[in-house]
């Protein structure tokens, strides 16, 4: 197969500006508000309202046990039958933070259940609350334990928002499905996009390893 170098080097630029324009700040957002909705989760299956531990089950369940590409299409295509229409960047936002949510939720409940008990004795021995021991003494100690497995989650997500070109949303795939259309060098510009991925991928892989490497100092260091 001949390779059409000038259309690859030509595209490599829309594409790279497709990555850092529309990509990597709709993995941030959706991970951002995915985190959120995971902590919330986690501490709710960690209630004794059985209420708010069962609606915790039932959503990480729900989430877990279906497609993603089939919570984009029910956000997107399926919320306007019930009168409900939403644009398709805030649809892949919605959809890819539920499931962050559903899946980062368990790694945050793991988390927490592994720091020591001691420490929510001595937190309380020196008068907090259940709160504010959550918050300053256990939260950070659970952060550390789950920092790679959530930032595996991240470099997933980046490469699940690839799945957003289908809802109309203007990533770096759905960049490469148009230049493709137009030159009709479908694999060029499809193994291309992977390339793409592959270094993103490859530098956030990185960041995680430093990332780590930090923590077992700190951790090392404090004790």
């Amino acid at each position: 197969m001949d390779i059409d170098w000038p259309l690859f080097w030509d595209s490599l630029g829309p594409l790279a500006l497709a990555a850092v324009a529309g990509t990597i700040p709709l993995a941030l957002a959706s991970f951002a508000l995915g985190m959120v909705l995971a902590v919330a989760a986690a501490l709710a299956r960690l209630s004794r309202n059985r209420l708010l531990a069962g609606i915790a089950r039932l959503y990480i369940s729900v989430i877990r046990g279906t497609p993603l590409l089939v919570q984009l299409f029910v956000v997107f295509y399926g919320l306007p039958s019930l009168g409900l229409t939403i644009d398709p960047w805030p649809s892949a936002i919605i959809a890819l933070s539920l499931n962050v949510g559903g899946y980062a939720a368990e790694v945050v409940r793991a988390a927490i259940l592994s720091v020591d008990k001691g420490q929510w004795e001595a937190a309380y021995m020196a008068g907090m609350s259940r709160r504010t021991a959550l918050t300053r003494v256990i939260l950070p100690q659970a952060a550390r334990v789950a920092v790679p497995p959530l930032s595996n989650t991240f470099i997933s997500l980046v490469k699940d928002t690839s799945l957003t070109s289908l809802i109309l949303v203007s990533e770096m795939f759905r960049k490469a499905q148009e230049i493709a259309a137009f030159t009709q060098e479908f694999m060029l510009l499809y193994v291309e996009a992977g390339l793409v991925y592959w270094v993103v991928c490859l530098a956030l892989s990185a960041g995680q390893n430093a990332l780590e490497r930090r923590l077992d100092r700190h951790v090392a260091v404090a004790r």
